[in-house]
């Protein structure tokens, strides 16, 4: 059918988005408004020995100011990762003692205006007493180091361990070559083209509604009323418009979302809180901050033999809602890639640091694991004499070795990853190489290529999803899903699933998201689960709406009824009924409600290539994408085109981690990249001029789609690859992400030093 599975409409919701018409949580403005702004600290790490309130409520304007006294009543955000043995780092709404990090809030004024509220709340006044900071992992674990949370010793709060220790051990010990690194990922900070912004709104009717940028209603409406509001369910309604960006920041709550609820309901008014960059620079969950000390074991013929990895992964002051399970359960298991690793072994340290707290960023914890196990491949091949695509084909587990358990605690089920490996260096054209780098050093350039197989765990962990399909009057089929777009086009190829199951065009379908009064259940978006889950969620639903269908048709069509491209149809005549007609006669009936749900949730594990070629100018350091090639095995693809294009997406925030970014404390723990003056992003200019792009799916069993999940796997496969070809320009020599131009320029002097001498 037209744009049905595996076809490529255009995102119908774009339309609606570039012509100004998209809605987004600041641009919700009811009768009555008022503004909240955040009275952050300014210092690392504070005793607060006192706040003067008084004329910040005298100004004009002011409504209210509130301190930790004031919503005492109210619980603290939770961390919600059950890892054994994990100490608690409970995260108020406002501070009531001791500030831990720059941005924590210890009061939020309430104004008629924006301005109003930014005057006031300069206007508080906030008696510190600054304490020692530890603004890195090495600080908060060095001798003496001051003490963040005195129920923390030695600031960590969780020791986690997976894996053959003693195996890997023995392997590495007897092995005829071993790699060792260690490799730092920068701490990065998400930068959502919209930053975060909260409205509530009371109803002595209904009670409060929160319209909130998120990844998911139902998830932030059961944490806010359990955990923190503690009210009736009933008595909360969250609803989520457009969102401009998510990256995993907008799953979580922060506290400007509690504060607003409290405020409208104290003051009877809408409260709106629009947060600055300054404001998504301090207190947006970052992603990343971990160093690694890892060895990988290789026999004489170069057969992996053990992979052992030590990690210290920096949390920041406050364990974030899914932060300590980062480079633990989901990072923390596929740490040896797709490959044939007889024992692996993980041991990952949680340390709290006077920093912004750390939590899921695109990829969370998978690129971290990609990035270590392809760096050591590469560094191997190089130490002997190998040729890194032929070390990995060699390596890499072949499909009549599947399904494989990694040790780790996951299966790896279907795939082709050889054949993968084989059609990336084919696009890239691997034997190509020499010369052009022969071309490019002759115009005074150093010049490198660096490959990546990556794999990453899909919607692992979920246990179901919802989807609610109505029949309106004008003909229209309307279905919400209990997982939310942030930009990756859920209008589109949602519908394209439910106008192919039910035979219908795509334009007669319109996708909801986003309203807890509509759909109160759901998991929300994260993880690149949404396709695999909210899909068969509609697929659930289309079925039982045709076995609704046949039902309802039998009174006018006869016991044997068939159904076939929206068509109802008597056996054995040629007797009709389309869809549409069957709905307007018997309105509400087809109306059905789905949970797709399994009783053994099992992760999907999408996989490919990615290949590499860079310049570095080493006059000025600048480096440039050259060459860059991927082959993908996401599944069945649903929408080719909105694949693709999630995965440049991934792959421009993969090489801004790798390139450019970095978020910076000093030792005092003061932010030095608090805007875009001091942190850097990526371009157009930054993006390879083209991306070779080509999809090899092997379906996924395992959900009535195939589909695999594609949201992060840009990212996950562009750090380690472009990080290779940039080691491989400076003929091995070790670098640290970010790759700045500062940092290559040295390197190259260095070199050229050394070649000169």
């Amino acid at each position: 059918m037209k744009f049905g599975v595996g076809q490529s409409p255009r995102r119908v919701e774009d339309e609606r988005l570039l012509t100004g018409r998209g809605r987004y949580t600041d641009d919700f403005q009811p009768e009555g408004t008022t503004y909240g702004v955040t009275v952050r600290s300014p210092y690392g790490h504070a005793r607060i020995l006192g706040i003067d309130t008084a004329d910040a409520r005298a100004m004009p304007g002011v409504l209210a100011v509130y301190t930790a006294e004031d919503i005492a009543q109210y619980g603290p955000i939770p961390c919600l990762v059950p890892l054994p043995g994990r100490i608690e780092t409970h995260r108020a709404l406002l501070t009531k003692d001791v500030v831990r990090f720059v941005g924590d809030g210890v009061a939020f004024v309430v104004a008629e205006t924006r301005a109003a509220a930014r005057a006031a709340a300069e206007a508080v006044v906030v008696d510190y007493e600054e304490l020692p900071a530890a603004a890195t992992i090495d600080a908060a674990l060095a001798p003496g180091a001051p003490a963040i949370w005195e129920n923390a010793p030695g600031n960590r709060v969780f020791d986690w361990r997976v894996g053959d220790e003693h195996g890997a051990r023995a392997a590495i010990a007897s092995a005829a070559h071993v790699t060792r690194l260690r490799l730092v990922q920068n701490r990065v900070a998400p930068t959502s083209m919209e930053v975060r912004a909260a409205l509530a709104e009371w109803s002595d009717e209904s009670g409060l509604t929160l319209t909130v940028g998120s990844q998911g209603v139902a998830a932030m409406h059961k944490t806010l009323s359990r955990e923190i509001l503690k009210c009736p369910p009933e008595r909360l309604r969250v609803i989520t418009g457009d969102v401009g960006g998510g990256f995993g920041l907008k799953v979580f709550l922060y506290p400007e979302y509690g504060l607003v609820l409290h405020a409208a309901e104290h003051l009877k008014r809408p409260v709106k809180w629009t947060g600055e960059r300054s404001d998504a620079f301090q207190t947006d969950s970052h992603g990343r901050a971990v160093v690694s000390e890892a060895a990988l074991a290789l026999d004489a013929e170069g057969n992996f033999l053990a992979l052992a990895v030590e990690s210290w992964a920096d949390l920041g002051a406050y364990q974030a809602q899914f932060g300590p399970a980062i480079q633990t359960m989901a990072g923390g298991r596929i740490i040896g890639g797709v490959y044939r690793i007889p024992a692996i072994h993980n041991h990952v340290h949680g340390v709290v640091t006077n920093t912004a707290p750390v939590d899921a960023y695109r990829g969370a914890g998978r690129p971290e694991a990609t990035y270590l196990v392809e760096r050591l491949i590469e560094t191997a091949a190089r130490e002997t004499g190998r040729d890194a695509g032929a070390l990995r084909r060699r390596n890499l587990l072949r499909p009549d070795e599947l399904p494989h358990a990694n040790g780790l605690g996951l299966t790896f089920d279907v795939g082709n990853f050889p054949a993968l490996l084989d059609a990336a260096l084919e696009k890239a054209d691997w034997t190509g190489f020499p010369a052009r780098r022969a071309a490019a050093e002759a115009r005074g350039l150093r010049y490198g290529r660096g490959a990546a197989y990556y794999v990453e765990i899909a919607g692992g962990g979920d246990l179901d999803e919802f989807a609610d399909v109505r029949f309106l009057a004008d003909g229209t089929i309307e279905a919400a899903v209990g997982t939310q777009s942030n930009g990756q086009g859920h209008e589109t190829s949602y519908a394209q699933v439910l106008a192919e199951r039910l035979g219908v065009p795509m334009e007669q379908v319109r996708i909801v998201q986003g309203d807890t009064a509509r759909l109160e259940v759901g998991r929300g978006t994260g993880g690149s689960r949404s396709m695999v889950w909210g899909g068969g969620a509609l697929i659930e639903a289309a079925d039982t709406i045709i076995e609704k269908a046949r039902d309802l048709a039998r009174a006018d069509l006869g016991e044997d009824v068939d159904f076939d491209a929206g068509v109802l149809r008597a056996r054995g005549s040629n007797t009709t009924m389309s869809l549409a007609e069957l709905a307007a006669r018997h309105p509400q009936s087809l109306d059905t409600r789905a949970r797709y749900a399994k009783e053994k949730p099992a992760p999907t594990f999408p996989n490919g290539c990615h290949v590499a070629e860079v310049e570095i100018d080493p006059d000025t350091g600048r480096v440039r994408v050259a060459r860059y090639s991927i082959v993908d095995d996401f599944g069945t693809l649903v929408n080719p085109l909105l694949v693709e294009g999630q995965v440049h997406g991934g792959i421009a925030q993969g090489l801004g981690q790798a390139l450019l970014e970095n978020v910076v404390y000093d030792e005092n723990a003061q932010l030095l990249t608090g805007s875009f003056m001091d942190y850097g992003i990526p371009r157009a200019d930054d993006m390879p001029r083209n991306i070779a792009f080509a999809s090899q799916p092997v379906p996924n069993p395992n959900n009535p789609l195939g589909a695999k999940g594609c949201g992060e796997a840009g990212t996950i496969g562009a750090m380690p690859s472009v990080m290779n070809a940039i080691v491989d320009a400076l003929d091995g020599t070790h670098i640290d992400m970010p790759a700045t131009p500062e940092k290559l320029w040295r390197i190259c002097r260095e070199l050229s030093h050394r070649t000169a001498a």
